[in-house]
């Protein structure tokens, strides 16, 4: 399995950078078809959450690795920011009027439907999110 990384500081100017990154890396794999924008979608909202409240009270890093195989592609996400487990964060309610939704958790739950398999660690300081994309035969990433 190829494996790449990347450490930035943990602001939205380098989200561009991030998601340049990981696409960079599924495409060396051959994830350039319609998989990508999931992809990066699911890298974005996990990074934009990083940046907007892993450092409250100060400026921190995130760091990204990129790798897989033709069949199954993953994102590692991990920072030293307060713990923060997406699998807990409650379902936001979609059936409510958007005037009466709570704010926050819309993110968390895209992460978990765009991807195939997600997991959450915290070992010692650091948070560590892991993206899995899978290929089903036959389709085109």
């Amino acid at each position: 399995m190829s494996q790449r990384s990347l450490r930035l500081e943990a602001r939205i100017e380098n989200l561009e950078a991030m998601l340049a990154f990981v696409a960079e890396s599924a495409g060396k794999l051959g994830w350039l078809g319609e998989r990508l924008p999931n992809i990066e979608l699911a890298v974005e909202e996990a990074a934009v959450n990083v940046c907007n409240h892993a450092y409250p009270e100060g400026e921190g890093f995130i760091e990204l690795s990129a790798g897989g195989s033709r069949d199954s592609f993953m994102v590692v996400i991990n920072d030293a920011g307060i713990p923060f487990d997406i699998l807990a964060a409650p379902e936001p309610d979609l059936t409510a009027d958007i005037t009466e939704r709570e704010i926050g958790g819309l993110g968390c739950f895209l992460i978990r439907s765009l991807t195939d398999r997600v997991s959450y660690r915290r070992e010692g300081e650091r948070n560590i999110l892991q993206l899995e994309f899978l290929r089903e035969k036959g389709q085109e990433c």
